[in-house]
């Protein structure tokens, strides 16, 4: 399958329970979380994640505590970035946990559940060392699902 269509992808993963998910895990930390969803990509996904996570202007929270998960369904490839603050607190075995735990639910064509499962994960984290700073906290992030 060389891509997909938008309409395809959107059928992949359910949105408003991905969104959801996000706001949920926002709900309970200064951290952000956005998913990418791409019809395709040419080369490394890490890269590929990386100019997402770019484009979507992740580097820009104040605390640098951003969570970018990116699949390619069509590929069946993903990648999970944290940037620089958040990855300082949790190091590369909490990435390697999360990978293994999304892995596990794509293999089976939970896209969504492999998905919300990792969210939770990840907010949990977020919240231990980001907590939310209560009516002062904003969210920096849209808490959309980027399909692209």
């Amino acid at each position: 399958m060389l891509g997909m269509s938008r309409g395809s992808l959107r059928k992949c993963v359910d949105e408003a329970r991905v969104e959801e998910a996000i706001r949920q895990a926002e709900g309970v930390t200064s951290g952000e979380i956005r998913v990418s969803v791409a019809r395709f990509f040419w080369g490394d996904v890490e890269k590929a994640a990386s100019k997402v996570f770019h484009r979507l202007g992740m580097e820009q929270t104040a605390d640098r505590n951003s969570v970018l998960i990116f699949l390619v369904p069509s590929r069946k490839r993903f990648a999970i970035l944290g940037d620089t603050g958040i990855h300082a607190k949790v190091g590369q075995d909490f990435w390697n946990d999360a990978s293994a735990c999304l892995s596990s639910q794509f293999h089976k064509g939970a896209y969504t559940e492999g998905l919300v499962e990792v969210i939770q994960m990840v907010g949990d984290r977020l919240a231990t060392h980001f907590p939310s700073a209560g009516a002062k906290d904003r969210n920096e992030l849209s808490d959309g699902v980027d399909f692209h």
